[in-house]
């Protein structure tokens, strides 16, 4: 186990919209921050797996539906299809550039990334497990949690 040799004003336990927003303001406040994510790439949900990857899925669809259609407007190219392994590909290459974009803000506004799982042992106190197993220990003054959600089922309105 490592421990970090200083302690942040402020250290952000998630990488979404809401905790990327929280440490590049707090950078720009000249906060020492940090942030942690579980995953390997920053974002979140949204950027990794959820409203980016499937705008990107939406705009091929949408395209393929265009060009299908496009002999109603006097636009005559042929038969067209969808190459869905090279639709997979632009939609990571997509995700890698913004998710490579959040890096870069986090580096301009001074904010230390750790990669792994955050759990708050008690005030002031995080451990970082890395995907290697690995541990790190984070000291600071604040945490903002913004690790998302997930569903709820509840007993009369099934999801």
């Amino acid at each position: 186990m490592s421990s970090s040799n200083e302690t942040f004003d402020v250290t952000i336990i998630g990488s979404g919209p809401g905790g990327y927003v929280a440490a590049i303001r707090a950078g720009q406040l000249g906060l020492k921050t940090a942030i942690i994510e579980k995953d390997k790439n920053l974002g979140g949900t949204c950027l990794l797996r959820g409203c980016i990857p499937t705008k990107s899925l939406l705009h091929t669809a949408d395209l393929l539906d265009e060009f299908k259609h496009a002999k109603e407007h006097g636009i005559v190219a042929g038969s067209v299809s969808l190459d869905f392994d090279q639709a997979q590909k632009r939609k990571g290459k997509v995700v890698l550039k913004l998710s490579k974009g959040v890096e870069f803000l986090m580096r301009k506004n001074k904010v230390q990334v750790f990669n792994g799982a955050a759990h708050v042992d008690g005030p002031g106190r995080i451990t970082v497990t890395g995907a290697d197993g690995s541990t790190q220990v984070v000291q600071t003054k604040n945490v903002v949690i913004a690790t998302g959600s997930v569903p709820r089922s509840l007993p009369n309105l099934p999801i």
